[in-house]
């Protein structure tokens, strides 16, 4: 029977109406014990002489499992179930995002300066400088957030609508972490070109757009033409925020582990956007013995010279069709294997295939390649892309300070130097002597992340030559620099 972890995604609060005799709800308990739920809240609405009303939250495995545990409640003598809800429906109830205005309109003389007459002033000085957009809108601290929808979580290609949820919590992330104004734009073409034509479009009312949910290999190619035709930050989040953690995670193991970047066997399994993204930040970190694999086996496979010249467009190095051995093949020898695949292809066995000391991250989301009561006895260090494990590998811990910093100094690009100071910074982030197996990565919580990679981003951005401010707009005009 599948377990229910500490953050189910099935939590059920039923209203029952049950006779206020002893033991009535000792049945209910008796009942979710016995359909293996997980009790968790009990807060009695009201209560007389005869009839008390509680609400009972309970955790379940499935929609399915919350079907057969309500049938069992709603079969018990003097229960009645009053109603059944959803909580995670209920939070997303309208959507979990909205616009406030920073000013509020309360007389006529503030309405005539944020509209008109008084706005056509500042129109007509962006108007004569488009710089100064940055100074009176909100373009310098707005990120639009672009998916088609092909690509929604490990779901597969559920449309823009479908995808409308997971970009407002995008957008959340985006906000709480870093303070940044993020707004979801889910197109409903998935047209390469359209998608670029669009976003071009609609790139003058945002300082950098966050590509997301796009499939592969179409995520590559909008990418790379949306950097090329735009002068504002374009990052596509599935690529890059991965591999910077990723980077950041694994350099922590290997100073926990005793290993050295250059000396190590890499196996990294699928190829598709964040795998690619991976092998590309790992070779620029100076990985000098990588393998890539797809489901049919070895698709990359060089040393970290021949690997790194080909990095920026590393399908010119793969065989898709000529496979160079099975995945146990690359595993032997190996001291870290990173899964960006599908759940529970590793045994045991092919874990002791592997060097002492070895490092796992399965990122396979919900099922990790390797289940972790497995790989506990088989390797030194695991981590996994979950929340109720240890060493969560998370795109929140990078993508909000990433864009902070290059929204900081008005940065034209994210490049890849600022993703390498950005893993750099976010492996700092833990003191040396904190480290541990079960820490090499903060939390997505640690107040110091956002603000350390921001710094480190905007640093890598002034020293690129992609800033187009020294320092950060808020900065200045607090100095009176404008």
């Amino acid at each position: 029977m599948k377990e229910i972890g500490p953050y189910s995604n099935y939590r059920l609060t039923v209203r029952l109406q049950l006779s206020n005799t002893p033991g009535m709800f000792a049945k209910v308990a008796a009942v979710l014990a016995e359909e293996g739920a997980n009790l968790g809240a009990v807060d009695v609405v009201s209560a007389t002489a005869d009839c008390m009303v509680p609400d009972v939250t309970f955790d379940v495995r499935s929609e399915a499992h919350g079907e057969q545990v309500l049938a069992r409640i709603r079969a018990l003598p003097d229960v009645k179930v009053l109603s059944a809800s959803d909580r995670i429906f209920l939070l997303h109830l309208g959507g979990k995002i909205r616009v406030q205005s920073k000013v509020p309109i309360t007389t006529r003389n503030v309405l005539s300066m944020v509209y008109t007459p008084g706005v056509g002033r500042v129109s007509q000085a962006i108007a004569k400088d488009k710089r100064n957009a940055y100074v009176f809108t909100g373009k310098g601290n707005t990120v639009a957030i672009v998916t088609d929808g092909s690509a929604v979580l490990g779901l597969g290609n559920l449309g823009p609508e479908a995808a409308l949820p997971v970009m407002e919590g995008k957008a959340m992330l985006f906000k709480e972490l870093a303070g940044i104004d993020a707004w979801p734009i889910c197109l409903n073409t998935q047209d390469p070109d359209e998608i670029v034509r669009t976003v071009q479009a609609i790139a003058p009312g945002f300082g950098a757009v966050n590509l997301e949910d796009i499939g592969s290999p179409r995520c590559f190619e909008i990418e790379r033409r949306l950097k090329t035709a735009l002068d504002i930050p374009v990052m596509h989040d599935d690529q890059h925020g991965t591999a910077v953690v990723i980077l950041a995670a694994l350099t922590n193991a290997l100073t926990v582990t005793g290993k050295r970047m250059e000396d190590i066997r890499v196996v990294v399994n699928g190829l598709g956007a964040a795998g690619t993204a991976c092998c590309r930040m790992l070779l620029a970190a100076g990985l000098s013995h990588l393998i890539g694999c797809e489901p049919h086996g070895i698709v990359l496979r060089g040393d970290g010279q021949q690997l790194r010249a080909c990095r920026t467009d590393l399908t010119s190095c793969m065989t898709p069709n000529h496979p160079q051995g099975s995945l146990q093949d690359a595993l032997k020898g190996a001291d870290v294997f990173i899964g960006l695949s599908v759940g529970n292809i590793l045994t045991a066995d092919d874990l002791d295939l592997m060097a002492v000391d070895r490092i796992v991250f399965a990122m396979a989301n919900p099922d990790p390649e390797v289940p972790r009561e497995l790989a506990a006895s088989h390797c030194r260090i695991f981590a996994t892309g979950r929340s109720d494990y240890p060493n969560q590998i998370n795109n929140a811990l990078a993508f909000p300070g990433i864009f902070r910093g290059a929204l900081d100094v008005q940065a034209r690009d994210i490049n890849e130097a600022m993703k390498l100071a950005a893993a750099k910074a976010l492996a700092e982030t833990i003191p040396p002597a904190a480290l541990s197996e079960d820490y090499i990565i903060p939390s997505v919580f640690d107040k110091e992340v956002v603000p350390r990679v921001a710094k480190a981003v905007a640093a890598a951005a002034r020293e690129t030559g992609v800033a187009r401010r020294r320092t950060k707009l808020s900065d200045d005009l607090r100095r009176g620099d404008g």
